[in-house]
């Protein structure tokens, strides 16, 4: 008897243990690869609304300085652009792509205040985003403020879909 309870114990640690670990690791973030959502998971949690002709991006999702990442289905084929809020203040918006890498198909991840291109490791300062063309830079967006909303016509992210030819990987 004392056996068997000594188990439970011992098993009833260990349980403890990962649970410990898990929560410290969702915590700190270290799971988010696992969790991850989806672009039409991560607009619909951020307010995001298409009307016929334009995207329009809430100023509240964007104002914690993260970008958020979205894609729009065009032609069969989704388009993957994103926006954010840079340090100095203004909202910004480009393709999730740039002229070089694009045929990755591989984006771009946010570190900080850097975007950093998931093809070749090139880092872009958030307040140059939409600001510089060519090269690895990611491909800016025209946008507009109207209101409460960041605005992106669909027209300019669906001209821009040969960035797109390929699946993401």
């Amino acid at each position: 008897m004392a056996v068997n309870r000594r188990k439970g114990m011992i098993i009833g640690g260990v349980v403890a243990g990962i649970v410990v670990v898990v929560v410290a690791a969702v915590s700190a973030g270290v799971l988010d690869g696992f969790f991850k959502k989806s672009p039409a998971e991560t607009a619909k949690a951020a307010g995001v609304v298409e009307t016929a002709d334009a995207v329009k991006i809430p100023l509240k999702a964007l104002d914690s300085g993260k970008a958020l990442f979205l894609s729009l289905e065009s032609e069969g084929r989704p388009l993957y652009y994103f926006a954010l809020k840079s340090q100095d203040g203004a909202y910004r918006a480009a393709l999730d792509a740039c002229d070089v890498c694009f045929k990755s198909n591989r984006g771009y991840r946010q570190e900080g205040d850097l975007m950093v291109c998931n093809n070749c490791g090139q880092t872009f300062p958030s307040n140059r985003i939409g600001e510089i063309k060519g090269g690895c830079n990611p491909h800016p967006l025209a946008r507009g403020i109207d209101g409460r909303n960041l605005v992106i016509r669909k027209a300019d992210i669906a001209e821009r879909k040969d960035y797109f030819a390929l699946k993401r990987s």
